[in-house]
């Protein structure tokens, strides 16, 4: 028999440092590993004797691109130990800041890292040269996206403005209203890159996942929420370790995750699709459906529809939130720092974020650990690459190295935010 390899050295357009290594032999694919061999970050570790109000800000280092999912977990955790309810107007503006680090982050994928893979092109830039106008669109409503981030944050990256009980200073109301026109342009942009990437070719690929997502009985999940899946989860946030177990593999050292009860599980926008269709805003679904992705989506290849679909749907609870928005008597909410352990789990672009603390009765944190939604998705990501290098094997092998490379963008990985490459290698064995 022959034998085959397929080797890149370098994968642009995923955040952080890690390798694939697909081995096949004969017809069959022996071996399936996504390797994160970048250096163990430890926030866990330096978190521990920190005060909790220096939560927020040290762990919305952890992303550049998600700071505010780490941020809120962090601060819905603490608030869970103190007692807090954050309600009316300061509620509302966290949910807008969850709208800004949405439009930004699916803004970036869907035209700067996904779209490319789609149209053949080694990077955006390369892409710009002949889709200009379509790349200076997903800039402008990257930076949508940003303005809201740095209104209420405070600043575009690693924001400053957020704390337990709400936010250091508030947004008047005329500052806000101020970026609603960009929003609705915004509205009708997101609407246009749907209908834009509904054109782009999608290889048959389908797979029955296991979603988990959060679930709110009133609206479509940011920050509040059970844990729930398509196939029989439905626990509070507290019993996510219960759930779901952390395990540490050679070949990464970031650690996976798996349902207890039955294995991998999906995050990410196609789950939090699948369990909240029915709290999406008229325009979405009607878009939705006449694209035909009412519902349950399967394809991973799809995802860039999702995104943009929850892009339309972050631009349109933007300017509701303004419309809304009145100024409120105080920046925060009032608590007591008392000793104990809170849970807090919000949905970041790529899934949901969850973390746990203990403090004592002073303020400082003992304990902190954190599951982010990467290193839940490893071991469906491995999953997908064996399935798809199985179904389509007969590829040549650019093609399917082109594939599996983009079959793990499908999930906007981001192993870190220091570096941005991943190196992908395929064996082949006669």
């Amino acid at each position: 028999m022959s034998r085959r390899t397929i080797k890149v050295d370098t994968l642009a357009r995923v955040e952080g440092e890690g390798a694939m290594d697909i081995r096949i032999t004969g017809d069959k694919v022996k071996d399936v590993k996504l390797r994160i061999y970048e250096p163990p970050r430890f926030f866990e570790a330096f978190l521990r004797g920190r005060m909790y109000s220096e939560a927020p800000d040290i762990t919305a280092r952890i992303c550049g691109i998600c700071p505010i999912a780490y941020m809120m977990s962090s601060v819905h955790a603490m608030e869970d130990i103190f007692g807090v309810t954050v309600g009316g107007p300061l509620r509302e503006l966290r949910r807008l800041i969850y709208c800004g680090e949405w439009i930004e982050s699916h803004a970036l994928h869907i035209y700067l890292l996904h779209a490319p893979d789609f149209l053949g092109y080694e990077s955006a830039v390369h892409m710009a040269k002949d889709y200009a106008d379509v790349v200076k669109k997903g800039l402008r409503l990257k930076k949508a996206g940003n303005d809201i981030v740095r209104l209420v944050g405070g600043r575009e990256i690693h924001p400053i403005n957020v704390r337990v009980g709400g936010f250091y200073s508030v947004p008047s109301k005329a500052a806000l209203g101020a970026l609603r026109d960009e929003l609705l342009w915004a509205c009708d942009a997101s609407e246009e890159t749907v209908r834009w990437a509904a054109e782009l070719p999608f290889p048959d690929f389908e797979r029955d996942y296991e979603f988990v997502a959060l679930q709110h009985p009133d609206e479509y999940p940011f920050n509040e929420g059970r844990l729930v899946s398509n196939k029989g989860l439905d626990i509070p946030i507290s019993d996510f370790h219960e759930h779901i177990e952390e395990y540490h593999v050679e070949h990464s050292t970031s650690l996976h995750s798996r349902l207890r009860a039955r294995g991998e599980y999906f995050v990410g926008p196609q789950a939090r699709w699948a369990l909240n269709y029915d709290k999406l805003t008229p325009r979405v679904k009607s878009l939705a459906e006449e694209l035909g992705l009412g519902g349950i989506t399967r394809n991973p290849f799809k995802s860039i529809l999702i995104r943009g679909l929850e892009t339309l749907y972050a631009c349109e609870e933007a300017v509701r939130v303004i419309d809304a928005y009145e100024e409120p008597d105080a920046p925060y909410a009032a608590y007591e720092v008392k000793a104990g352990t809170g849970y807090g789990c919000t949905e970041a672009p790529r899934g949901i974020c969850h973390h746990v603390y203990s403090v004592d009765g002073e303020g400082h944190i003992t304990f902190a650990r954190i599951a982010p939604p990467t290193a839940q998705n490893q071991p469906v990501i491995e999953s997908d690459l064996r399935a798809y290098a199985t179904k389509f094997m007969d590829l040549s092998n650019d093609d399917l190295q082109w594939q599996c490379e983009q079959a793990i963008r499908n999930y906007d990985p981001c192993i870190s935010c220091s570096c941005h490459f991943l190196r992908v290698r395929v064996i082949r064995e006669a």
